[in-house]
């Protein structure tokens, strides 16, 4: 009988525990890295991960482990699943275990603090020796809490390389978790992080009781803003139109499931920004990417009104009521604005 291939995960919060579980249906041998010993027992013992996923039962074949070189080793695929924050020191504590002809797939939405940077340059920084074809990013709508009961679900794995993008889908798709293949990485990472900004503000829309009305028109304003910020990065415009755009948007802006929604929510009840992360105790990504992209807004030179509003209620004092009512008093405007390059980039023309 032939061994089966090995793919790792780091780290084990609730959607790495739910990428390795889709892997370990597929057949996978699956290890599963995280610093924190009593996690790893639990994984390894009761086959679950009760902190991120509750009762779920985890598959037999996931291997939790706190050692990232026995993780790494005779791995096919590397999964990198950290909070955006984390991601560079993982990479650098990857470096060394690292096979240059890995594939490396990440699933973190956000960038990082200081530099901007989309997490694919992190891991190019930390890992020079990587061809960066052979970096992976997969995002689209997927809560992790569906994921693991395997109810249907679709994503999309974006790569400069053509070949890359396919055998990252290869190890992934089933009939539970369909993936499709997208050349424009900048448009997939900028889609995945921008989105949760707008999930904060759809959070805070349905705490004061706006309605359905409201919110619409946030997530389609919003759109437009992810949409003219990527594009100026260098995203492929219809990237937006797909699951790592309106998708992904769709499903952090009207699920429960979602941190950052709830985040929202529990800021429109007058707690404090740092109340509500208190409470949370898990990393709402989207409060550092208001900050990132408040100033990506200001290098690009791109209009981002909801953005702005929402940086000045998580940072300077300003009411959920009080940005509303500025953006609703806005001077008037266009609805559609030219995108200055409607093609789509890379291997697929």
């Amino acid at each position: 009988m032939a061994h089966a291939s090995k793919t790792a995960v780091l780290v084990a919060g609730s959607w790495g525990t739910a990428i390795a579980s889709v892997l370990a249906e597929n057949g996978r041998e699956v290890a599963l890295w995280s610093r924190n010993a009593e996690q790893v027992k639990e994984i390894n013992e009761r086959h679950q991960n009760s902190r991120f996923l509750g009762d779920a039962r985890l598959p037999d074949a996931i291997r939790a482990t706190d050692d990232m070189a026995a993780a790494v080793s005779g791995a096919e695929e590397v999964i990198v699943v950290a909070p955006s924050s984390a991601m560079r020191a993982i990479a650098g504590q990857l470096r060394p275990h690292l096979d240059k002809k890995t594939l490396l797939i990440h699933a973190t939405k956000g960038f990082e603090a200081g530099t901007l940077k989309r997490m694919s340059e992190v891991l190019a920084d930390e890992l020079p020796h990587m061809d960066a074809g052979r970096i992976v990013v997969l995002s689209g709508p997927s809560h992790a809490e569906e994921v693991i009961r395997q109810c249907p679900t679709t994503v999309v794995v974006a790569s400069a390389d053509k070949e890359a993008a396919e055998q990252a889908q290869d190890v992934l798709i089933n009939n539970s978790f369909r993936v499709y293949t997208n050349p424009d990485v900048i448009g997939v990472e900028v889609g995945g992080a921008l989105k949760n900004i707008i999930a904060l503000g759809a959070g805070l829309s349905d705490g004061l009781g706006f309605g359905d009305n409201a919110k619409a028109a946030l997530m389609t304003r919003g759109l437009a803003e992810i949409a003219r910020l990527g594009t100026a990065m260098g995203a492929g415009p219809l990237t937006f139109a797909g699951l790592a755009g309106i998708g992904d948007l769709i499903v952090t802006c009207t699920s429960q499931h979602s941190r950052n929604w709830r985040a929202g929510s529990m800021l429109a009840q007058g707690l404090s920004l740092d109340e509500v992360l208190a409470r949370m105790g898990m990393v709402v990504e989207g409060v550092k990417t208001t900050q990132a992209a408040h100033k990506l807004a200001e290098r690009y030179g791109i209009a981002m009104p909801i953005t702005a509003e929402l940086h000045h209620v998580l940072f300077d004092g300003k009411t959920p009521r009080e940005a509303v009512e500025d953006l609703m008093g806005r001077g008037r405007t266009h609805e559609i604005e030219e995108i200055a390059d409607s093609s789509q980039t890379g291997w697929l023309h």
